[in-house]
């Protein structure tokens, strides 16, 4: 494995019965980098998490984490890692603080330097005000974040946060965004799932699609996106005027024929340099005599990426996260 790498896979394969959720999977996560893993529901992406987290054997294929193989060294990846679950693993009948110093010594530290490990996030994660209560009176952006903190509590190398905003709100998921960052630049690697898409976009510096069990396609957001294309001009067309005569006006315009949304009335196509011509565009409108109740452009987003790539839209796993 590169020293630059922190996780490295190949030809990972992994199969329920007769369900397969890895199907040749290979990864590459420069070190101190966050990697958005990105694929429709099934995908495979939390069969990854557990197979790179040692939590399951992959049926072949090999893979190194913080440096370490998977197979013959897994003790040695278990104490370079955290793990952020779906769900947050906490004892509700402990306060937060217990929880932390529990999962530090766990982890192998001292009581004095789990205590202090424990203050440290308390305050990182501004739990500091609910240390002392017990965290089956927490909320649930107040559990993800303790659950984010416990898998800190020993420093790990690596970090795997398997959709750790689920079933947030946005003020919270900002938050969790925000700690993320942080981590990164501290010089955490992070494997990112999500099925949010927008926040790969936020936070990823690299993309990883997957889909069927095989990652089809990598890169940054911006060069995925790229993939899709440039602009496009969406047109939704007012009850009585014409579509067909809205199709033929911005098929002038545009770069591929427009297609119609299932109802109809909305028309888009990919347009070059489109802000520049939107005015000859309303000319034209107004002279075929149609009538509009919107027109925007649209700039290509991670949600073009996945139907583009995988003909699927993004969702949450299904079965245990094949």
């Amino acid at each position: 494995m590169s020293e630059a790498l922190a996780i490295e896979a190949h030809g990972l394969e992994k199969s329920y019965g007769s369900t397969r959720a890895l199907d040749g999977l290979d990864l590459e996560v420069p070190a101190g980098t966050i990697l958005g893993m990105l694929g429709p529901n099934g995908a495979g992406k939390t069969t990854t998490v557990r197979v790179l987290t040692t939590l399951l054997r992959p049926d072949r294929g090999s893979a190194r984490v913080a440096g370490y193989d998977l197979a013959s060294q897994a003790g040695q990846v278990r104490r370079r890692i955290g793990l952020t679950g779906q769900y947050a693993a906490l004892d509700e009948y402990l306060t937060g603080r217990a929880n932390l110093i529990m999962i530090g010594r766990l982890g192998k530290l001292s009581a004095r330097a789990a205590r202090a490990r424990a203050t440290e996030l308390l305050d990182r994660f501004d739990l500091s005000g609910a240390a002392d209560r017990g965290v089956k009176t927490y909320s649930g952006g107040m559990r993800r974040r303790l659950d984010l903190a416990a898998s800190l509590i020993t420093r790990p190398q690596v970090l795997f946060l398997d959709e750790p905003t689920t079933g947030l709100d946005l003020p919270s998921r900002i938050a969790t965004w925000e700690s993320v960052r942080e981590l990164a630049a501290d010089g955490t690697t992070v494997l990112l799932t999500t099925q949010h898409l927008d926040e790969a976009d936020q936070l990823a510096n690299r993309v990883a699609v997957v889909d069927r069990g095989r990652v089809i396609a990598e890169g940054t957001p911006a060069e995925l996106k790229a993939k899709v294309g440039g602009e496009r001009i969406r047109l939704t067309v007012s009850a009585g005027s014409s579509v067909a005569a809205a199709v033929s006006v911005l098929a002038r315009q545009a770069t591929e024929p427009p297609r119609a949304d299932s109802g109809g009335r909305t028309v888009d196509a990919p347009v070059t340099g489109a802000a520049r011509r939107l005015p000859e565009l309303v000319r034209d409108l107004d002279a075929a005599g149609v009538l509009l109740d919107d027109l925007a452009i649209r700039h290509p987003s991670l949600d073009d990426v996945f139907l583009t790539l995988t003909g699927h839209l993004a969702g949450p796993e299904v079965n245990g996260g094949n």
